[in-house]
């Protein structure tokens, strides 16, 4: 990937993930597609490659992501979907041209054709976004505990009560600061 870009937070769950290309959301965020180029790299490392992005479509696609971890936030705590994140997410579902097609390993995946747009990746994102804040997979949606990430994420835990969006990240951060607080308390 070209120097000079945050390294891209690759999950489990299309739609989760995508809501991760902008992170500390509630600290000093990073945009992790800040520009076109950067997301025809997103979109090809989670097999939707794409020939080119526009600005307009990059936009497109922030307002997907935005839309998405708004959705995703309302379902994590149980309240009311935002309208106008569901409208969006509905819309760009239904924009797109994609297929769903089993691999020989039994797999779902997307194939996208071979004049493929931002818009056809944007319907499958959507489309993953309609199933897991709908309910329809085994796990559950959740916010990250760290006060400055606050991402969504798909909790797959045996328990369900996975607090970070991703240990290495967010929750060795977490670890840190309480293990370096209890070692200034045990200084004083």
């Amino acid at each position: 990937m070209p120097a000079g870009f945050p390294d891209f937070r690759l999950g489990t769950v299309l739609a989760t993930s995508f809501t991760a290309t902008l992170t500390e959301r509630c600290g000093d965020a990073v945009e992790r597609i800040p520009t076109p180029h950067r997301l025809v790299d997103w979109l090809a490392v989670n097999g939707l490659a794409v020939d080119s992005c526009t600005t307009a479509q990059l936009e497109l696609a922030r307002e997907l992501r935005e839309s998405i971890h708004a959705a995703a936030t309302g379902a994590a705590l149980g309240t009311a979907l935002p309208a106008s994140a569901v409208r969006v997410i509905n819309d760009r579902s239904t924009e797109g041209r994609a297929a769903a097609v089993l691999t020989p390993e039994g797999k779902r995946r997307w194939r996208l054709g071979s004049d493929s747009r931002v818009e056809d990746a944007l319907s499958v994102i959507a489309a993953d976004a309609v199933s897991v804040v709908a309910g329809e997979r085994d796990g559950k949606l959740a916010l990250c505990a760290s006060p400055t990430c606050r991402a969504a994420f798909f909790d797959t835990s045996q328990s369900r009560t996975r607090k970070w969006c991703d240990m290495n990240t967010c929750g060795n951060r977490q670890k840190k600061a309480r293990f370096a607080a209890n070692q200034r308390k045990k200084s004083l």
